[in-house]
Order: C-alpha cells, then sequence, then structure tokens
C-alpha cells in the first residue's frame, strides 16, 4: 500500500512526463492503484486539510487515471475516471487559487474553463460522459493536467500568482 512518502514532491522529473493510457487487460491493476489514490489522498486529508481528487502519476503510477473523492450532502461520492477525455471546453473562464498535492503548501493562481463535458472509462471499462462546470471543472481540469505532464505551476497566471498556503490554526 502506498502512503504520503511515496506522493511525488514538485521537481520530480517524473510528474513532467505524459501518461499512457491504462489498457483494458490492465484493469484488475486498477483497483489496487485507486486503493493506493485513495490512502494517500486520505493522509493530504488528515495533515493538510483538502483534497478532492488525485491523479495516478502523483505517486508514479504513468498511467492516464484519476481518483475524485467528492463529498456531497448524501455522503463521500468516488469517481475512478479513466484515459479522460475533454470536450466542449468553455470560453469562459475564472481565476482561482489552485492547490496541489505535490506542493501542498503553494498556492498558485491560474484560469481555468467554467465548464467541460469529460468522456472516460468508469472502473468497469464502460464509457461515461459528464458535464461539469465550477469547482468540478476546475478539478478535473488540474488532474488532467497531471496526465499530460503539466503542473499548475506551469499555468500561473504571472510570476505574481504564488503564495505560501495559510496553515490551520494561524489567523
Amino acid at each position: 500500500m502506498k502512503t504520503l512518502n511515496d506522493l511525488l514532491q514538485l521537481g520530480d522529473p517524473r510528474l513532467y512526463e505524459v501518461c499512457e493510457p491504462v489498457q483494458e487487460n490492465e484493469l484488475p491493476m486498477v483497483k489496487e492503484w485507486v486503493a493506493d489514490l485513495h490512502n494517500v489522498m486520505e493522509e493530504i486529508r488528515a495533515k493538510y486539510k483538502f483534497g478532492r481528487g488525485i491523479a495516478a502519476p502523483q505517486l508514479g503510477i504513468m498511467k492516464r487515471l484519476i481518483y475524485l473523492n467528492l463529498n456531497t450532502p448524501s455522503g463521500s461520492v468516488p469517481y475512478i475516471i479513466i484515459n479522460p477525455v475533454f470536450e466542449n471546453l468553455s470560453e469562459e473562464l475564472f481565476e482561482l487559487w489552485d492547490d496541489c498535492m505535490s506542493f501542498p503548501n503553494l498556492l498558485v493562481k491560474v484560469k481555468r474553463h467554467q465548464s467541460l463535458t469529460i468522456k472516460y472509462l468508469d472502473e468497469n471499462w464502460q464509457p461515461k460522459v459528464w458535464k461539469v462546470e465550477g469547482a468540478i471543472s476546475e478539478l478535473l481540469q488540474h488532474e488532467f493536467d497531471h496526465l499530460e505532464g503539466i503542473l499548475c505551476t506551469m499555468r500561473a497566471i504571472d510570476n505574481q500568482s504564488f503564495k505560501w498556503r495559510p496553515t490551520p490554526d494561524s489567523n
């Protein structure tokens, strides 16, 4: 089982690599990869108090796999996203301070598309289509970038778009 110590940190050359598609014969391994992604996300949440999604390459799994765990009024909802493709990216953009588990104390101001459609395969290799906007659109763009070897530091609006995350106990 992978742990927080296995999370690749800013500067690791693997974070800048384009990932390979998951092959159907690798589907049995997806369950193990997702368990690792979930475990590390829970450790990040406990330590840094954030985390809704993680991409496989952040654990050195160089595959096109994203794991989301979203809190909803009815509870926690996991999403396993295999070989995603984006369509219908909105022209409308919005700015936000992005964070990343691979450099948890740094925030980066970026622009993201307000909405998009994502096509992907689920954990049963079934095709899915999901139209998203706002916070989920931003989250998926961030995680998809990891699959392309792109970090939010590379999408900074300008050279003043960086700041340290306030510690949870600071006012």
